[in-house]
């Protein structure tokens, strides 16, 4: 592997600032100083350095966006702004992409990465893994609508698997579905004659959404939350 890339993968700077720490100097390869920026390392071996300090490869990214409505989960749509436009442009190089969708007025809990593999095992349906939405409804959430959610809805093309319901407020609640099928929270609250006025994910398996980061931001995963992303698979 380059070692540009191998310094680019694993610490998001751009090209163009790669060529400038290559020319002052800063990288080092196992100890020793390196001005060739396309020289060639094994990266399961060869120690790589920036600046005094040693870096560990990444071969992925993983990014946590608090997404806001009006963006499509999705890298290129012909109407509407699309969530990788809010990359900042230091993780621009990496291809990143959405893991699964969230709708144009849905906010809330986005992952994205360039770990394809990763992305697939989540998604495949047989995977099941639980989401959860803060759900704010237009009508109090009732009991029998409750009871309905945790028996399973049809929906016609499909019956959910019986969800969780934590009601919060009359018209709040968290619920947690185990698809993701297109307006599949919406479509539930529609067939108790209620509707979604605002809907948020908050939680994606083991990993919850950090409230911390103002919608539209979004920052690199930790590696504790990585674990419990990969312990969603």
């Amino acid at each position: 592997m380059r070692i540009d890339k191998y310094i680019g993968n694993s610490t998001h700077y751009s090209r163009k600032e790669l060529k400038v720490f290559f020319k002052k100097g800063l990288v080092r390869l196992n100890g020793e100083v390196v001005t060739d920026i396309g020289k060639h390392i094994n990266e399961e071996t060869d120690e790589v350095s920036l600046s005094g300090e040693v870096i560990k490869y990444s071969k992925f990214t993983y990014l946590m966006l608090n997404k806001p409505a009006g963006y499509i989960s999705a890298t290129f749509d012909k109407k509407f702004p699309v969530v990788t436009d809010l990359v900042p442009e230091e993780f621009s190089h990496l291809q990143l992409f959405p893991v699964g969708r969230l709708d144009l007025d849905t906010v809330g809990l986005l992952v994205l990465t360039n770990d394809g593999d990763l992305a697939h095992r989540l998604l495949i349906p047989k995977s099941h893994v639980p989401k959860t939405y803060f759900v704010k409804s237009e009508k109090p959430l009732t009991e029998d609508g409750i009871k309905v959610f945790e028996t399973g809805v049809d929906l016609g093309d499909f019956t959910t698997i019986p969800a969780k319901v934590e009601k919060l407020s009359e018209k709040e609640a968290h619920l947690t579905i185990f698809e993701g099928k297109y307006h599949q929270v919406k479509r539930m609250y529609e067939a108790i004659d209620n509707k979604v006025v605002y809907l948020k994910r908050v939680k994606m398996g083991e990993l919850e959404l950090d409230e911390t980061i103002e919608e539209g931001k979004m920052r690199p995963l930790t590696d504790e939350e990585i674990k419990k992303l990969m312990n969603n698979e």
